[in-house]
């Protein structure tokens, strides 16, 4: 241990008297000495701890409620980045059926399917890198994190916009794969080495944050080892595993340089000059951008992305966070963002 260099001399000194000692001490200075030894060893602890503390502290202030992780792709960034604790401690039942309470109404496509220990179980297996449990310059961001992945979610899954006569903000979940999935396959041809087409499989969008592409179905298969490439219908069977897929693609970097929606949300993401002068910055605007690209973002106010906004005020109202946590126009929205990859170069 580091403490024994420090501190050796101290203790060879004690070494050799206890062994002078052994000689010399009659039985009456027994007690005595026994003493001394308890004391010694009681001073060696005090210092040891003192010297941890002048440690921890010279390191800087960590949040409260210390012992913390750290997140790994934070430490990129900052040394503020932490994460403790797990999504159900403060995400309950209760406001996951509030967010999606028409789920399992008769016009709901994926009556019965999707459920709150879903996704707890879920965002369990992400935790380890922060989703939903990360703290920043001591501001917790987990639950709004939370909030915005729904966001995400009820918009990409929702149905109220063909059924809702009012509610329309309640029916995400309403499905678990894209409606017109006999359309097209989504083989890229490209990846026949690394990820190649499983004869008779279709790579339509599955999930509550839909993934596309037989290289996207390969990529989150070693991820998750789940052969998805193989059986992309595994997605549509088990609402857990679903879940995985959603946050994998809320957490993954899919191109270099560019950041996850996770990074771009927390604000471990730092702009570069480009991406100030494309006015792209840390928050849920950036998200899209991460997510859909000039799909949504880059055009103005336009119904989609007002959509998903929508979707992220609802729900930081309904874990009681409030929608004046969402941050400036300039945060929450990506009107004016420039796509990190054009649409027209990249498939979904």
């Amino acid at each position: 241990m580091a403490w024994q260099g420090r501190y050796r001399p101290l203790f060879e000194l004690h070494q050799a008297y206890s062994a002078k000692k052994k000689k010399e001490t009659p039985p009456s200075t027994k007690m005595e000495y026994k003493w001394c030894v308890l004391l010694t060893t009681v001073l060696i602890l005090l210092v040891f701890v003192n010297c941890v503390k002048l440690s921890l502290a010279i390191k800087g202030p960590v949040p409260p409620s210390a012992p913390y992780q750290s997140c790994p792709w934070c430490n990129r960034y900052t040394r503020q980045c932490c994460v403790e604790g797990v999504v159900s401690d403060y995400f309950r039942s209760s406001q996951f059926e509030n967010m999606f309470s028409n789920r399992n109404s008769l016009e709901a496509h994926a009556k019965g399917f999707w459920n709150y220990h879903s996704f707890i179980s879920a965002a369990a297996h992400y935790q380890p890198h922060g989703f939903g449990i990360t703290y920043i310059n001591q501001s917790f961001f987990g639950s709004k994190e939370v909030a915005a992945f729904l966001a995400h979610v009820g918009t990409k899954t929702s149905c109220g916009y063909k059924v809702a006569t009012k509610e329309p903000l309640a029916w995400g979940l309403c499905h678990n794969k894209e409606l017109n999935s006999n359309t097209y396959n989504y083989c890229d041809k490209r990846y026949e080495n690394t990820y190649p087409c499983a004869s008779g499989a279709a790579y339509y969008g599955r999930g509550p944050l839909p993934i596309y592409w037989n290289y996207n179905y390969g990529k989150v298969s070693e991820e998750l080892k789940v052969d998805l490439l193989n059986h992309p219908e595994y997605i549509e069977q088990n609402a857990t595993l679903a879940f995985q897929v959603a946050i994998w693609r809320w957490i993954t970097p899919f191109k270099e340089n560019q950041p996850s929606a996770h990074e771009a949300f927390i604000g471990t993401w730092k702009p570069t000059k480009t991406d100030i002068l494309a006015k792209r910055v840390p928050g849920f605007g950036t998200t899209m951008n991460v997510l859909y690209g000039d799909l949504v973002c880059g055009q103005g106010h336009n119904e989609c992305m007002n959509n998903i906004i929508s979707h992220y005020l609802y729900y930081l109202d309904l874990m009681g966070i409030g929608q004046e946590e969402a941050g400036s126009h300039e945060v929450l929205s990506c009107d004016k963002q420039a796509a990190f990859i054009p649409s027209s170069s990249s498939p979904p």
